[in-house]
């Protein structure tokens, strides 16, 4: 901010282009290239630079060019606008008395010389001003108060230094080029053709000196003095050929074997009584174009030098030696690529052993653990209400379920047990819920066990697998995931679940190396009511009993 003893003036402008629309570009203010306000203690220096708004419009505040107690005094600031899109940009002079604190450059930039027809904004004429300021008369009488004594006749003052001309002007202004470039932007577009002027007055009577180099009173001139053909040469012996009514030289004028003479023969063609022979494809060697494209013709090239597809043969893969599309990924046939470039799991052959037990060989899609494989605890384990129990899975290739398999070593079913409620779902490797039986819990769960073919003590125990229905078939995509298990309402000896015994976080299931964590048995320990959306493994409790589920497509 400038000290409040220092008189400024608001300096506003707006450019728009001739059909109402803003301008860019911007404004630069110049004074000289210091200036001291000794009474201040303040020094200014370098250019002022106003940017056009969205409006196209600038406002910008500035010292005034005849404030008291600066040095140097008298003098202006050089404006130099800087616009896009205007051919040529004006630079010019202006000053900003303290008595105008507020001006428009409509009312002060010069003319521009390319526009003659540019009207100036009215100011107030001195007189005006003079009667503003207090003056009490008539124009006449302020006039007659300007005239004082006349003085002293002074001193020759010496000769100022040369001044900069006006290419140094616009460069000091801020134009960037060269010379020449300045120069060819200053040419405006070549105007309309005026119209044509009266005819002058007929000029005195010339001396005419010589002609073609021949200096005579009576000048005679001949054909060779004007570089032209006398017109004696055409048709003439060592002259130049004439030509016909239609534009040709005349046979006569023709060397002997030119022509002129009647036709024999054309291809072995004699003339018709007209004298004209009328030859066909065959007669020189050529095919008929009716042929093009037709039975038995000849083929038919597009615009790109080929075949077009209309006229191409069709062959089978094996007349290629190439194998059908059709025996793509099909029995029998060929493997195809995915979009990584490698077989799809679908076309491999089976990776586990042979005669192996497999979740399918049970009835199951998959497992977390093959039950047989597993210690039999001697403890029993019951459900605990509010826990979430999760198992991981892993799907190596495309896979649809339907129900999410509880392992029960004590069910007897929701008959037996009204009161008790479940939840069950699968879970994606970033905790992203996939499918679920539903946000109400499920109240009418068969007993386990209960198969036919299985043995009384399957049976009576209520021992085996428990299938919950998921709200519609899920398709798995190959990856990791968790089947998850809720009892949310019901006492604590409702459900016993077959179990890993291991209840402590050195589980061995949650064996595992990479970046990130991958743990087959984990829980979410208390107080839930429903599966969340979401899960966090590392927010989870890994000391548990480890429960057996699976997934199935019934």
């Amino acid at each position: 901010m400038l000290p409040d003893g220092i008189p400024t003036v608001r300096v506003t402008g707006r450019y728009l282009t001739p059909d109402g629309r803003p301008l860019a570009g911007q404004v630069v203010f110049r004074g000289p290239g210091m200036v001291t306000f000794g009474e201040f203690d303040v020094i200014l220096g370098g250019p002022v630079t106003a940017t056009l708004d969205a409006t196209g419009a600038i406002e910008v505040e500035l010292p005034a060019t005849d404030a008291p107690g600066m040095n140097p005094s008298n003098w202006s600031y050089s404006v130099a606008e800087q616009l896009a899109g205007v051919a040529m940009n004006r630079v010019y002079q202006v000053l900003l008395p303290a008595e105008t604190p507020e001006v428009d450059l409509a009312d002060i930039a010069p003319t521009d010389p390319t526009t003659p027809t540019y009207v100036a904004v009215r100011g107030d004429s001195a007189y005006e001003v003079a009667v503003k300021q207090g003056f009490v008369g008539t124009v006449e009488q302020w006039l007659a108060s300007l005239v004082g004594p006349q003085g002293a006749k002074g001193d020759t003052g010496a000769q100022g230094p040369e001044g900069d001309d006006a290419y140094e002007v616009a460069v000091a202004a801020g134009y960037v080029g060269t010379r020449e470039q300045w120069l060819a932007s200053l040419v405006g577009p070549k105007g309309d053709k005026g119209d044509r002027g009266d005819q002058g007055p007929a000029g005195a009577p010339g001396v005419v000196q010589s002609v073609n180099g021949v200096s005579a009173a009576d000048v005679v001139l001949d054909a060779a003095a004007v570089n032209a053909v006398p017109d004696t040469a055409p048709g003439a012996p060592g002259g130049v050929a004439q030509l016909d009514a239609t534009g040709k030289v005349p046979a006569a004028q023709l060397p002997d074997g030119m022509g002129g003479g009647a036709v024999s023969t054309v291809n072995g063609k004699s003339p018709d009584a007209s004298g004209n022979v009328a030859l066909v494809a065959a007669d020189v060697g050529a095919v008929a174009t009716t042929e093009k494209g037709t039975a038995s013709g000849v083929a038919t090239l597009g615009t790109d030098g080929i075949l077009t597809t209309d006229q191409r043969p069709t062959y089978t893969a094996a007349q290629v030696g190439a194998i059908a599309t059709t025996a793509r990924g099909a029995a029998n046939g060929v493997a195809s690529l995915d979009a990584s470039a490698r077989v799809p799991i679908a076309q491999m052959p089976t990776a586990t052993g042979r005669n192996m037990w497999t979740p399918q060989a049970l009835g199951f899609q998959a497992w977390s653990v093959d039950p047989a494989a597993v210690a039999n605890p001697t403890t029993l384990k019951a459900a605990v209400v509010g826990r979430i129990y999760m198992c991981g899975m892993n799907i190596t290739e495309t896979t649809q379920v339907n129900r999410v398999v509880m392992m029960a070593r004590g069910w007897a079913g929701s008959s037996a047990v009204p009161a008790a409620r479940f939840f069950a779902g699968i879970y994606n490797e970033s905790g992203s819920r996939v499918a679920w039986t539903g946000s109400t819990a499920l109240s009418n769960v068969p007993a386990a066990g209960q198969i036919t073919g299985s043995a009384p003590g399957m049976k009576d125990n209520h021992i085996g697998a428990v299938p919950l229905p998921l709200t519609a078939t899920a398709t798995l995509a190959p990856g990791r995931y968790w089947a998850a298990f809720l009892l949310s309402a019901g006492s604590a000896t409702d459900f016993y679940y077959m179990h890993i015994q291991n209840e402590a976080p050195s589980n061995p299931g949650n064996f595992f190396l990479g970046t990130t964590a991958f743990q087959r048995h984990w829980c979410i320990p208390s107080g839930q009511t429903t599966l969340p959306a979401t899960v966090n493994q590392s927010t989870g409790e890994v000391g548990l009993d480890p429960a057996i589920m699976a997934l199935a497509l019934i």
